[in-house]
Formats: structure tokens, C-alpha cells, sequence
């Protein structure tokens, strides 16, 4: 979700005004799914490296999450939203972790759309993460190295239980992971857009859905066969 400086900044707005009007946006988009009946939505709300930003700016964004999970948990679960948090949140203030540990508790049956949020979450702290628990349960003579696979490696992920994304949105014409979900993303179909974030409404969400529809996904697999003899 990229762009909501350059939103504000073009706007002669702070950076903090641009964050707002990004979470309307997010509200846009998890319409947009519901009307569109997109099972799972995961949004990268803070990276870990994101600490690295002006310590007002983080306190803004940190103000942000913790009034979104204050009075919008409860829209998502008339909705039918089910809040899941994928990252560290050891880091995050007390305060925010029991606002989001009674919000995924609230929407925990819900299974209208399935909405992952990433706090403080990296793709390589991920990997390094399930690398480490693996290596710790072969040490404690739990598992074996020959029974580390795809799958065993995959269930020791953040985003363990969740499909891999099949759609990867990328908004502000920037074209990079940005860290996000590396190895969730091997067979993704990327989908890079100009608009700012705070711009991308559900016209441009529902663009993106039929761009998507019109790609062919081969996972790997040759388009046009070799015909046995």
C-alpha cells in the first residue's frame, strides 16, 4: 500500500494526513472483496523496517492501528470478517497488542473474507523464523532433516493456514517486493499501478481482478506441451 507521503505531499498535507486517507482506502478494498467474493485479503500495514522511519511518523502510524482495531473490529465482524495478525508484535506498544488479541478473538468464526494484516513483519524475518524452528525441532530429535520439505517449512511460516497470494498489488509505480511475503509469492501474478494508494479505490481494485482474470498461470508448466509419441 504505497504512496500515502507522495498523496500528501502533493497535496501540501503531512505524511500523517496521507496515512488516514489511507485507511479509507482499506476500507474500500475490503468491500471491494466482499463484493467480489475474494476469500483472502493481506495487507502489509507496517514492515520491520518501517521502524526506521521519523519516530512522529511511527507514533502516528502506531495511533492509526490502534484506533483502526478500536472501532473497526466491530464492522468487521457484522461483516463477517475474520482478523488474523501476521508478524512480530512482541515490539508493539501493550496497549495495541490487547486491542488486536480481542479483535482476532471477536472475528475468529467469521469466514467471509478471510483479512491478514502484516505489523512488523518482513518476508526474510519470516523465512529466517521457520528456518529456526525447524532447525530447534530437528535438535530436539522431533523430526528429522530428510522430513524437511515445502510443506513442513511452509506450516512454520506467519502466514501458516493461509493460501499463497494469488494476486500481488503494488500501487505508486513502484516495482519491488519490498520484502513482503517472499516466499509466499513464488507463483504470485504481480499487478503494478501508478495510483498512490490513497487513490486506489474500487474501480482501480476491480481493474486489477480483471487484469488478473486475463492472465494464464501455468505454475512452471510448459504452454504448449510436447506431444508424447
Amino acid at each position: 500500500m504505497d504512496g500515502n507521503g507522495r498523496w500528501a505531499n502533493a497535496k501540501g498535507l503531512s505524511r500523517v494526513a496521507g496515512h488516514k486517507k489511507g485507511v479509507d482506502s482499506v476500507k474500500n478494498l475490503i468491500k471491494g472483496c466482499l463484493q467480489h467474493d475474494v476469500p483472502y485479503l493481506s495487507i502489509f500495514a507496517f514492515s520491520s523496517e518501517n521502524w526506521s522511519r521519523p519516530s512522529t511518523e511511527v507514533s502516528a502510524l502506531m495511533e492509526l492501528l490502534s484506533s483502526a482495531l478500536l472501532h473497526q473490529s466491530k464492522k468487521l465482524h457484522e461483516n463477517g470478517v475474520k482478523l488474523t495478525i501476521i508478524g512480530d508484535t512482541s515490539k508493539l506498544d501493550p496497549s495495541i497488542q490487547r486491542l488486536a488479541s480481542e479483535a482476532i478473538a471477536l472475528t475468529s468464526n467469521n469466514t467471509a473474507l478471510h483479512f491478514n494484516v502484516a505489523i512488523n513483519y518482513g518476508g526474510r524475518w519470516d523465512i529466517v523464523n521457520a528456518a529456526r524452528t525447524l532447525a530447534q525441532r530437528v535438535k530436539d530429535g522431533e523430526m528429522s532433516v530428510e522430513d524437511i520439505d515445502e510443506e513442513s517449512f511452509g506450516s512454520e511460516l506467519a502466514t501458516a493456514g493461509i493460501p499463497d497470494p494469488d494476486l500481488y498489488i503494488r500501487t505508486s509505480g513502484e516495482y519491488r517486493l519490498s520484502n513482503f511475503m517472499l516466499w509466499q509469492a513464488a507463483y504470485s501474478e504481480f499487478y503494478f499501478v501508478d495510483t498512490l494508494w490513497p487513490d486506489f479505490d474500487e474501480d482501480a481494485f476491480t481493474e486489477a481482478l480483471y487484469r488478473y482474470t486475463h492472465r494464464d498461470r501455468r505454475f512452471g508448466a510448459a504452454e504448449d506441451k510436447i506431444k508424447q509419441t
